[in-house]
């Protein structure tokens, strides 16, 4: 890590959360004080989703839990542990969402969706972007970076449980951006060029990476 005039450079940055967000106790936290995954449900399906180019202001994250029902576990509540990531706004280059599907007598399907151009006119355009993710790889930087903040106090658009783990920045740009992801959410979301395509199989030619 190297850090010059406020701003830090983290090279192939895996942006995964401190180990106790799995724990059971920053489930019940997190619940008890309202944060993302007392109100969200998922539908228990991962995706992926990559980029050429991401730049956001107003970086922040926290560990979180969301919740998901899904009438093939045994367990028709469960948790997912995640890093939140949100941005105020966000510009993206070339982005890719797959997600796959096992549908019965079909077999597997991947749902494929591409939008944004090689112009900054045509970049796909987020506000208020929450994410909630479990693992991502990028080549990153970020601006006036703060690493241990209460994640209740965050100036972001969504926070964390109070004495929790969390992060900030004033802004943050990434490259070469993979990432698996639970949810997205954002208060608008403009995809210039939007393809959707869909695929049978999995894996490396059918999802995004």
């Amino acid at each position: 890590m190297s850090q010059t005039y406020g701003k830090t450079r983290w090279k192939r940055f895996a942006l995964v959360m401190v180990p106790s967000i799995a724990a059971t106790a920053a489930i019940g936290v997190g619940l008890a004080n309202n944060a993302l995954a007392a109100s969200f449900s998922i539908s228990g399906q991962k995706f992926k989703v990559y980029a050429d180019d991401l730049q956001g202001d107003n970086f922040a994250q926290y560990g979180d839990v969301l919740h998901h029902t899904n009438d093939k576990d045994p367990n028709p509540k469960a948790h997912e542990a995640v890093a939140v990531s949100t941005f105020s706004h966000a510009t993206i280059q070339h982005l890719c969402q797959s997600v796959t599907t096992d549908i019965p007598l079909l077999g597997k399907w991947t749902l494929q969706l591409h939008a944004g151009g090689d112009t900054k006119d045509k970049y796909v355009q987020a506000d208020n972007l929450v994410i909630g993710l479990n693992s991502l790889e990028a080549d990153a930087q970020f601006d006036n970076i703060n690493i241990g903040q209460d994640a209740s106090t965050l100036p972001s658009p969504a926070k964390g449980g109070a004495g929790l783990f969390g992060q900030t920045a004033t802004h943050a740009h990434l490259t070469n951006v993979k990432q698996t992801a639970w949810s997205t959410s954002a208060s608008s979301f403009t995809l210039n060029g939007l393809k959707l395509g869909l695929a049978q199989g999995d894996g490396a030619g059918v999802e995004c990476f």
